[in-house]
């Protein structure tokens, strides 16, 4: 699977967006967040290094895209080891104290569903979050039938994502 074998393609579930809300039922749900700094600078750093893929490449992950920066339709494969999971990003979020986007999975991806990346300012605090939000569930028969392995791996990968930044 090459970048542009991705063009054309359609996403692998129907509540595109639903990271920016409320997260639709029936899939498994991740909601994590942690501190990691404080300042606006220290906001205006991580948010810049997190749309430029930041926490997938600072959790370890071989990140191809479409863009250098994240951006509404650019395409990704994100690997981990052997693994492709391709991707296209559905929204980017870039408000004062609110930055980052949300992909979606395409056909080839082990799950289907949506993940969000964000860097948030909290004034009140002074302090800089990473956030992630997430909702997916099986998308093959090998990701079913290793569920306690893939429900593992989402874990430590998301651990990591927020500790990227």
């Amino acid at each position: 699977m090459k970048l542009s074998d991705l063009a054309g393609r359609r996403l692998t579930y129907p509540e595109v967006g639903a990271t920016a809300g409320r997260l639709p039922g029936g899939y498994h749900h991740v909601q994590k967040s942690a501190v990691i700094g404080r300042g606006r600078a220290r906001f205006d750093e991580a948010a810049a290094r997190g749309m430029r893929w930041g926490m997938l490449r600072g959790a370890g992950l071989r990140v191809e895209a479409t863009s250098e920066v994240a951006e509404v339709g650019s395409d990704v494969i994100v690997h981990l080891g052997p693994v492709r999971a391709p991707c296209r990003v559905v929204y980017v979020v870039d408000e004062p104290d609110l930055r980052g986007f949300a992909y979606g999975t395409l056909p080839g991806h082990a799950e289907s569903g949506e993940e969000r990346f964000a860097v948030r300012y909290h004034a009140a605090t002074d302090e800089v979050s990473a956030e992630v939000t997430a909702f997916s569930r099986h998308g093959t028969w090998w990701s079913r039938f290793g569920a306690p392995v893939t429900a593992l791996i989402q874990r430590l990968v998301t651990q990591r994502y927020l500790k990227a930044l």
